[in-house]
């Protein structure tokens, strides 16, 4: 039978309830993970299974040459990991203008010279090292299998891998990978690669030695020569992931946690804290003014943000005095609440994406975020082991400033996984159930203080890994959802499936087409220039939500999937 797989009717998705819970953009990544969980791993195990399977399943978003980042909860506290790549030690800003001249701003889009030493591998070790419970080359099996086998593509990669044919057909081992018969794969059409499945059996076996230090990293050292780049093995075996703790803002009783600088994650944390300054609980959820604030405080975020966040040695500026209350008091007091506003950045100083979440029964959570930056990276693909390389140095510049790029430096980077977390104490409704988890055996009267006054306990609680992909969008999805849920008590789907905006520039702001009408209106009586998309997949993003639903033993998690992809959330 031959079908017509789009869809004329509204499609709706209801949460998934369960003890341990993957979810992700595409229904095999999500059941790899899920078959980590049930053969006894854990959260990081099925992440990491659940992530290799994506690099096969959505190569549009991101590949075995990717970056990523993660945020997870072990049980008892947040940790962070930096897998973002550095620039080859020979990028320089001359060595761009002798190659492109003296008036390019940036690395190239595409090719070779806009390839960073991918760190994506490198983190899937460091995490099964640290917290899995699984040998790591049962992590890949699943990847494995479906390289070799092949899958049917869905609908919504589909469409994006079509897109990108006539920009990336010539590049070097494109349309070797990924244009089957010349051409992409149609909706339903099997899709096989086996080169990437040689690639995930070397990183099993070695561990990830492989890439790095081994014969990935010597055929990439190769192909990068050949077509004109400058990655080397070298490069390669320099590369370490950092572990990092992660940032964090308070709002309406919770703590939303993101990765530090390099990346754009900051600029959620600073909308945030400038919405606390308004009551917007009392605006109404879908219309123009509670969305007028949003647009207007993530406008002041991405200012400070475009000027000051970079490689955290190079920037001018720490995180804290980025995110002072004071500071975001006197940010929040710019916003005219009838008219937009084009911002500048204030003075703080005084004087193509994959998002996936896992979360196991015994409380383990995790947020990963895996991407080739814009939709096939570099658009090149080292065509033995299948390494469809992310083109992340474009985000560098070549002029003098905090991300001017330099050997060895990480770019600005967009890809941010996001948690969120709550506090409590004595004074908490839920204190009864959770004071066991303060040690000591004379309860909170026995804390003190270094000068001996009784000190009051808390123990923070993990709340919910969350994520929106989408270059700018993601800091964007992040607070847009999280307002919905927790100034309106929206559920993690309600919050995934509302219409979102995506502010770009200037007074440029994309809307979705379902965004009631009358929003759209008052929004562009306010000044603001709007375009309504009827593309969401393109401009606004995609969530995977995993919240905890009580203690995960018993009543375990709720997961929401978004429907702009082709994603699942599963579970048992």
């Amino acid at each position: 039978m031959n079908f017509d797989y789009s869809n004329p009717y509204t499609s709706t998705r209801i949460p998934l309830f369960a003890r341990n819970v993957v979810s992700t953009s595409h229904p095999l990544g999500a059941q790899a993970g899920l078959r980590m969980l049930l053969k006894g791993g854990n959260a990081v195990d099925a992440a990491i299974a659940a992530a290799a399977a994506m690099t096969i399943v959505e190569p549009v978003s991101n590949g075995l040459g990717s970056d990523a980042f993660c945020i997870l909860w072990d049980g008892k506290e947040l940790h962070g990991l930096n897998a973002s790549g550095r620039a080859p030690q020979a990028w320089t800003p001359d060595y761009f203008k002798r190659k492109y001249g003296d008036s390019a701003a940036t690395p190239p889009k595409r090719g070779l010279d806009s390839v960073t030493v991918p760190g994506a591998v490198a983190g899937w070790v460091a995490m099964s090292e640290r917290f899995g419970r699984l040998p790591f080359a049962d992590l890949m099996e699943p990847a494995i299998e479906i390289a070799e086998r092949g899958y049917l593509l869905p609908p919504v990669v589909q469409q994006k891998w079509a897109a990108a044919t006539n920009e990336l057909k010539s590049m070097p081992g494109f349309a070797q990978s990924f244009l089957p018969w010349g051409r992409a794969p149609n909706v339903g059409e099997l899709f096989r690669f086996k080169a990437a499945a040689r690639a995930l059996r070397a990183i099993a076996q070695s561990k990830g030695a492989a890439y790095y230090g081994g014969e990935i990293a010597q055929a990439i050292e190769k192909f990068s020569a050949q077509n004109g780049g400058s990655l080397t093995a070298k490069d390669f075996a320099s590369y370490q992931p950092e572990w990092v703790k992660p940032i964090g803002k308070d709002y309406r009783g919770h703590t939303l946690h993101e990765i530090p600088p390099n990346g754009q994650g900051i600029s959620a944390l600073i909308a945030l804290g400038i919405l606390d300054k308004f009551d917007v609980a009392g605006l109404a959820v879908d219309g123009v003014d509670s969305q007028h604030l949003q647009i207007e405080a993530m406008k002041l975020a991405f200012a400070d943000v475009y000027k000051y966040v970079a490689e955290p040695s190079s920037m001018e500026v720490s995180v804290d005095q980025m995110l002072d209350d004071s500071y975001l008091a006197s940010r929040a007091k710019l916003i005219d609440m009838k008219k937009a506003q084009d911002f500048g950045a204030g003075n703080p100083v005084k004087g193509g994406t994959i998002y996936l979440t896992a979360a196991d029964e015994d409380g383990m959570m995790v947020s990963f975020i895996q991407s080739n930056y814009m939709g096939f990276g570099s658009g090149c693909v080292e065509p033995e082991f299948g390494i469809s390389l992310q083109n992340r140095g474009h985000a560098f510049s070549l002029q003098a400033g905090v991300n001017q790029v330099a050997p060895g430096k990480r770019p600005f980077h967009t890809i941010i996984p996001a948690f969120l977390t709550k506090t409590v104490g004595p004074s908490d409704a839920q204190w009864e159930s959770v004071k066991h988890l303060v040690s000591g055996p004379e309860g909170h009267s026995g804390f003190r203080s270094p000068e001996g006054a009784p000190l009051q306990p808390s123990v923070t609680l993990p709340v919910m890994s969350y994520g929106v992909m989408g270059a700018n969008m993601q800091p964007q999805g992040h607070m847009q959802t999280l307002v919905r849920m927790l100034d309106y008590q929206q559920s993690p789907q309600a919050a995934c499936d509302a219409p979102r905006w995506r502010y770009n520039a200037g007074f440029e702001i994309n809307v979705e087409a379902s965004m009631n009408p009358q929003t759209v209106q008052g929004l562009a009586d306010r000044g603001h220039r709007m375009e309504v998309i009827n593309d969401s997949y393109q401009d606004f993003g995609a969530g995977q939500f995993i919240c905890r639903a009580g203690d995960p033993k018993v009543e375990g998690y709720v997961a929401a999937s978004d429907s702009r992809r082709d994603g699942q959330a599963v579970g048992f």
